[in-house]
C-alpha cells in the first residue's frame, strides 16, 4: 500500500468545534511568517516564550479548574510539579546516557501483546510498534491524529519513567536546528555515545528517488541522502522485530511482508537526508504552519501534507528525513527510537499553534476516524476514546488530550 506524503486521499470538508479553555483570550502576537529562516527561528523562539506565559498564567490562577475525570488520585497540575520537555541538545552527556539507557531497558523488557496478536512483539518496545501498526490507518488524517500522537508519546515517557528508572522527560527534535546544521551534526544524530545513532553506512544508492503516489495523484519524488545501511553507535545492536508493512525504497518501490506483525528482526536503518529536512521541516515551514492556519481542520492538514500539492509537511518532512527502515515507513516508524522525538516536536509545534488562542483551539477538533474518511465513518467527537492496546490500560477520552497540563498531562517545552 503507496501512502502520498504519509497520506492519500480526498481532502475533506470538517467542521470545527471547540470547548472552552482556561484562558479566554487570544494571545497577541505578529501572524506575518518570516520567509528568512534566522527571523523564523526567532519567530519561534517568541512564540515559545508566548505559551510558556501562557501556561504559566494559567496554572497560577488558582481559580482555574484542571479536568481530571479520567485519572483520579493524580496530583493536580501546578507549577510546582510541572515537568519541562527540552530539545536534545540542551541536555547534559549524563542525561542523555540516562535516557538511551532507558530505551535499551524498554528494548529488554518482555512485550505484553500476546504473541496471538503479534507474533514479533518480543519486547516491551515492540508493544508501541505493533499498536501503531494496528491503528496506522485510524490516527492519520483523522480528526484524533494531534491528540492520538500526544498521548501515545507521554504513555512512552512515562514507561520510561516508571518502568525503566529514567527521570526526565521525553526530549524533542527541533527540525529547524538540524535544517540549519546538517542532521548528522545535531547531537541527537552524530553518531557519537550520546546520540540516539546516526547516519546508516553508505549503500549505492545512485540515481535513486522515493516516490510518494497514491489514489490517482501525481507521484511525488524526494531525494535519498548518502546513508541508507545499518547504523552504528548506542543502537547498532538494536533490532527491528516488526514490518516492513509500506516500506519506500530508494528504487522507488514499496516493501511489504505479508504479516507485518510477525517476527522479521533486522537492524536499525538510516538514510538521513538534509534535503528534506531543509525542504519540509525548516523554521520558516514551523512558522508557516503556526500563523498561517486559523483552524485545526487546516492546521493538521498542512501539519501532515497536503496529498497532490508536492507539500509532505513538517510531518512528512521529520519522517522522511530519516529515511532507512522502518523511518520511511508509516505503519512501522515507532521502529526507530527518533520517532519520538520527532512527535515531541509535532505536539511542541501542536501546542504553541493552541496557546495562540487557547479558548478556541484547546479542544477544537475536525475530521472523521479512518484515513481521509476512507472507508467512511463517523467524525470524531470529544467523547471519543484512545486506546492504545496492550500499550496501557488506560482509555482517556480526546477531550481530556486537548491540554498539556489538563487531564493525565502536565508538562510544557522550552
Amino acid at each position: 500500500m503507496k501512502l502520498y506524503g504519509l497520506g492519500a486521499g480526498i481532502l475533506l470538508a470538517c467542521a470545527v468545534t471547540s470547548r472552552a479553555a482556561p484562558i479566554d483570550e487570544p494571545v497577541t502576537t505578529d501572524t506575518t511568517p518570516a520567509s528568512d529562516i534566522d527571523a523564523a527561528s526567532q519567530q519561534i523562539e517568541a512564540l515559545l516564550a508566548q505559551s510558556k506565559e501562557v501556561t504559566e498564567s494559567s496554572l497560577s490562577d488558582a481559580s482555574t479548574k484542571r479536568r481530571r475525570e479520567d485519572y483520579d488520585g493524580q496530583q493536580k497540575c501546578s507549577l510546582k510539579n510541572l515537568l519541562i520537555r527540552t530539545e536534545w541538545s540542551a541536555l547534559s552527556s549524563k542525561e542523555k546516557k540516562s535516557y538511551i539507557s532507558a530505551v535499551r531497558c524498554l528494548q529488554s523488557k518482555p512485550a505484553r501483546t500476546p504473541s496471538t496478536v503479534a507474533p514479533g512483539a518480543k519486547t516491551r518496545y515492540d508493544d508501541f510498534v505493533a499498536t501503531h501498526i494496528d491503528q496506522t490507518l485510524t490516527i492519520h488524517y483523522t480528526g484524533n491524529f494531534l491528540t492520538w500522537h500526544r498521548f501515545y508519546t507521554w504513555v512512552y515517557e512515562r514507561a520510561l519513567r516508571e518502568e525503566c528508572g529514567y527521570t526526565g522527560t521525553q526530549p524533542y527534535w527541533d527540525w529547524s536546528r538540524s535544517a540549519k546544521s546538517g542532521l548528522t551534526a545535531h547531537p541527537l544524530f552524530d553518531g557519537s555515545a550520546t546520540s540516539m545513532s546516526g547516519n546508516g553506512a553508505h549503500i549505492d544508492q545512485t540515481n535513486g528517488s522515493i516516490v510518494l503516489s497514491g489514489a490517482g495523484l501525481p507521484s511525488l519524488y524526494l531525494p535519498v541522502g548518502n546513508g541508507g545501511g545499518c547504523v552504528s553507535g548506542p543502537f547498532k545492536d538494536y533490532k527491528v522485530n516488526l514490518g516492513p508493512a509500506s516500506l519506500a525504497l530508494s528504487d522507488g518501490s514499496t516493501l511489504a511482508v505479508e504479516n507485518p506483525k510477525a517476527y522479521n528482526p533486522r537492524c536499525l536503518k538510516r538514510d538521513l537526508t538534509d534535503a528534506i529536512n531543509q525542504r519540509y521541516a525548516n523554521a520558516s515551514s514551523v512558522v508557516n504552519l503556526i500563523l498561517r492556519n486559523d483552524d485545526i481542520a487546516s492546521f493538521q492538514l498542512k501539519m501532515q501534507g497536503v496529498p497532490g500539492t508536492g507539500e509532505i509537511g513538517v510531518h512528512g518532512g521529520g519522517h522522511y528525513s530519516l529515511g532507512g527502515d522502518p523511518g520511511r515507513d508509516v505503519f512501522v516508524s515507532p521502529g526507530d527510537p527518533a520517532f519520538f522525538f520527532h512527535h515531541a516536536m509535532i505536539d511542541r509545534t501542536y501546542w504553541m499553534w493552541q496557546l495562540l488562542s487557547p479558548k478556541t483551539r484547546t479542544h477544537a477538533i475536525a475530521g472523521t476516524n479512518t484515513f481521509f474518511n476512507m472507508p467512511p465513518s463517523a467524525d470524531t467527537t470529544l467523547d471519543d476514546i484512545i486506546d492504545l492496546g496492550y500499550v496501557t490500560d488506560d482509555q482517556p477520552t480526546i477531550e481530556s488530550l486537548g491540554s498539556t497540563i489538563e487531564g493525565p498531562f502536565c508538562y510544557i517545552y522550552i
